[in-house]
């Protein structure tokens, strides 16, 4: 298992441009993030380092489930009729069923050397709420999270995860914060999202001082931790004796795209070896494909900096789609960097299609994934179809971030025929950035 998280911030040819105060439109330093997160996570957040050591206590939680297996779909391959060889990282196996658990352990671990009492933080589909709770419950601090509310009501048995790893799980919007009740006061049948529940937690942690905050996407250090997964898959291939051609996985917010693709991408910063890296997201939720590449906030009621991203627009709301980990209005700032630069790729699919993937690789491969993970199976299924009509051998490696053990009312909608892909209007794009076009520096 690797020893070192790697950080793609080294090899850029183009570094991200810096976060702003949003008051004076000027770059912020480190000490403006020192009350929400530990001076460890901040100080990964801003580093230029190449590799960064994983400390011992957190290998010791990882080894609970890592390195975690790539497997060779053979039955989708065959399935599908490709000369395509299809590989996939399952992050399945981690306690919470997802691969962020990666990040959840370090920062626990991270808050609990500072002498942090407790963390507060947001979920959507409830996959990064169980991985936080769990890594808490390891380092001994509480843990409230803010789940959104689509998902709290479509996902009971992750809200039971959380509780029984010992968290507090609270539906957002909520009335518990001023951010929370002002989204009500507007809309009192909000069914929520990412960036308003990264309000509610922000806004609780800041107001205590033995309370930090922490964030399962987005931001630079949660990338940095999840590249354990890339990196196990590099030593992995070796074994093999190949190499992908060809790498996909979701993007919500980022991690789970990073984790697997940055490893190989520093191959090709280098000059070393040649991959294609593509991000796909949910089309009700398109910020790669059909969002604008602009500062603009990470939350809903706009108490993060303002970060170089491509967005919606903070206060778009998205539709109530089973892959709650997709339906955030941005993208990493590193992500949209690299996919500025022409580095890397995007794609958008309806969660239709998504389903259907996500179906053949349960009866191919037996496993059912998450609904997010869907999104790198329909992507893989479209690449390989490519190879089997150009007659090309390529090597495709996904990322199948998660299982879909506690997502089985979407895959009882999908087989009731109650899913329904949602076309989003231009408008509702245009509107929304409109507004986020105000906080731009001059």
């Amino acid at each position: 298992m690797p020893r070192k998280w790697y950080n793609i911030v080294a090899d850029m040819p183009n570094k991200p441009l810096p976060p702003l105060d949003p008051k004076t439109k000027k770059p912020i330093g480190p000490e403006a993030l020192s009350p929400i997160f530990p001076q460890e996570v901040i100080r990964q957040e801003v580093s230029n380092e190449r590799y960064i050591d994983i400390p011992e206590p957190v290998l010791e939680k990882y080894r609970i489930y890592r390195p975690s297996p790539l497997i060779r779909a053979t039955e989708l391959e065959k399935a599908l009729g490709t000369p395509a060889k299809i590989y996939y990282k399952y992050e399945g196996v981690s306690p919470s069923g997802s691969h962020k658990t990666n990040t959840a352990l370090a920062q626990a671990y991270y808050n609990s050397k500072e002498g942090v009492k407790k963390i507060t933080t947001e979920t959507g589909a409830g996959q990064w709420g169980s991985a936080l709770s769990y890594a808490c419950a390891q380092f001994g601090l509480e843990c409230e999270v803010y789940m959104v509310k689509v998902s709290f009501e479509q996902k009971p048995y992750r809200k039971i995860l959380m509780n029984t790893f010992g968290a507090n799980v609270i539906a957002s919007p909520s009335d518990q914060t001023e951010s929370g009740r002002q989204v009500l006061a507007k809309n009192p049948h909000s069914t929520g999202s990412l960036g308003i529940a990264i309000s509610e937690a922000i806004e609780m942690a800041v107001k205590d001082e033995h309370t930090k905050y922490s964030l399962g996407s987005v931001l630079n250090h949660v990338l940095l931790h999840q590249t354990i997964i890339g990196e196990e898959a590099l030593k992995q291939f070796e074994m093999t004796g190949d190499y992908p051609d060809v790498i996909i996985a979701p993007l919500g917010g980022g991690s789970n795209f990073a984790g697997i693709a940055f490893p190989f991408l520093r191959n090709k910063l280098q000059g070393k070896r040649d991959v294609r890296a593509i991000a796909v997201e949910s089309a009700s939720c398109p910020k790669l494909t059909r969002g604008t590449f602009m500062y603009d906030f990470g939350d809903t009621a706009g108490y993060t900096p303002l970060l170089p991203m491509y967005t919606l627009g903070h206060d778009f709301e998205p539709a109530p789609i089973h892959a709650g980990g997709l339906r955030y209005h941005g993208a990493s700032v590193l992500c949209s960097q690299l996919l500025k630069d022409g580095l890397i790729e995007a794609s958008a699919i309806h969660q239709i299609e998504c389903f259907e993937a996500g179906k053949l690789f349960a009866n191919t491969e037996a496993i059912i994934p998450a609904p997010e993970s869907n999104h790198a199976i329909a992507q893989t299924i479209r690449e390989a179809k490519a190879c089997k009509e150009k007659g090309e051998v390529k090597t495709i490696l996904f990322n199948l971030s998660g299982h879909g053990f506690l997502d089985m009312s979407a895959y009882g909608d999908y087989n009731a025929g109650k899913l329904s892909d949602y076309n989003l209007p231009q408008s509702r794009i245009d509107e929304s950035i409109l507004k986020a076009e105000a906080l731009q520096p001059q």
